[in-house]
C-alpha cells in the first residue's frame, strides 16, 4: 500500500537509511532526508529523494519520521534539533540499535513537545534492505505503530508488534546475539572445510542444503568462500557498537552469554587487523590466519 504525495521524513541515509529511502521512493512516497554526509545526501538524491538541509526542516514536512543513526549522540542531537524546531506533532520512528536508556531518553525528550517516539529496530542486514528483506520489531504506542504500517509495509517483509515501548529492542538484542554466533560459526565452519582440502563453493552447496544452515550462513558464507568484504552489509565498527549493547544489557540482567562472549574477540580482532569498516564476515580471514590457511 503506498501514500503517493504523503512526505516521509528519513534521518540517517546510510547503508540502512539510504535502502529503505530508495525502497519507499520507489514505491511512491514523497521522501524528504537528511544525512550529515554530502555524499550520502547525493546518493539519496539520485535515488529519488528530497534532501532537506538538515533535521529540523526534515520535521517541518513530515508527519512520520524514520531516524536510522550510528550512535547515541547523533540520535539525541536529532532529537534535540527536533524539539527546538517547534514542528508539529509527529512519530519518530527509531530504527537504530542503541541501548535502552537512550531510547527511553528520546522518547521523554520528544514527549513535552507533543511528538510519539517509537523503539523499531529492524532484523536484517544492509543487503537485506536492498530488497526489503527486513522486519521491523515496533513497540510503544499502538496506534502511533498503526500509522506507521503502511511505510514499514514498503520497505520490509515483516511488522512484529511487540507491545511496550523497549520490547523492540530487546527483542534485537536476542536476534543479534544469535546472528553474532551464527556469523562465527559460519566462518569457523567454512575454515574448518577449506582447510580439509574442500572446496569453499560446494560446502555452501551442500551446508545450505542441510540441517545447519541458517539466514546468516546463506547471506556470508558467499562472501567467505569470495573473501569479498567490501561493499559492506554492516561494518564491524557498527557490529561491535551494537554487541556493547547486548553484553551490558545481559550484564545488567544477570544473564550469561557464553557462547555469544567468546564471538567478541574474533570481531575485536578483526576491527585491529584493519577490516573495521568491511562486513562482519571478514572474521573468517582472522580464523584462516588463525588455522594458516593461505587461498
Amino acid at each position: 500500500m503506498t501514500q503517493t504525495g504523503q512526505a516521509v521524513g528519513i534521518i540517517g541515509l546510510g547503508i540502512m537509511g539510504g535502502a529503505i529511502s530508495r525502497n519507499l521512493a520507489a514505491k511512491g512516497w514523497h521522501v524528504v532526508g537528511f544525512d550529515i554526509d554530502a555524499e550520502r545526501r547525493a546518493e539519496a538524491k539520485e535515488n529519488g529523494v528530497e534532501i532537506a538541509a538538515n533535521a529540523a526542516a526534515v520535521a517541518q514536512r513530515a508527519e512520520i519520521m524514520l531516524t536510522s543513526l550510528p550512535s547515541p549522540a547523533a540520535l539525541h542531537a536529532v532529537v534535540s534539533e527536533m524539539v527546538a524546531a517547534k514542528a508539529p506533532k509527529r512519530i519518530v520512528v527509531e530504527l537504530s540499535t542503541l541501548a535502552l536508556h537512550d531510547k527511553f531518553a528520546m522518547r521523554d525528550a520528544l514527549a513535552p513537545a507533543g511528538h510519539t517516539g517509537l523503539d523499531c529496530p529492524l532484523s536484517g542486514t544492509g543487503s537485506q534492505a536492498k530488497t526489503g528483506d527486513l522486519v521491523v520489531f515496533a513497540s510503544g504506542d499502538t496506534s502511533a505503530i498503526e500509522k506507521c504500517r503502511p511505510i514499514f509495509a514498503d520497505f520490509s517483509r515483516k511488522t512484529a508488534e511487540l507491545g511496550a515501548f523497549g520490547n523492540g529492542s530487546k527483542m534485537k538484542y536476542v536476534a543479534n546475539h544469535l546472528v553474532a554466533v551464527h556469523n562465527v560459526a559460519t566462518a569457523e565452519a567454512l575454515v574448518l572445510g577449506m582447510k580439509s582440502g574442500l572446496d569453499p563453493q560446494t560446502i555452501i552447496e551442500v551446508i545450505s542444503s542441510g540441517a545447519g544452515n541458517s539466514r546468516v550462513f546463506e547471506l556470508r558464507a558467499p562472501m567467505m568462500a569470495e573473501q569479498k568484504y567490501d561493499p559492506p552489509t554492516m561494518r564491524i565498527t557498527t557490529w561491535k557498537k551494537d554487541l556493547d549493547v547486548i553484553g551490558g544489557y545481559a550484564g545488567e540482567l544477570g544473564v550469561p552469554l557464553p557462547v555469544f562472549d567468546a564471538t567478541l574477540a574474533l570481531y575485536s580482532a578483526a576491527k585491529s587487523m584493519g577490516y573495521g569498516g568491511q562486513d562482519t564476515g571478514s572474521v573468517c580471514a582472522v580464523l584462516e590466519k588463525m588455522a594458516g590457511l593461505e587461498r
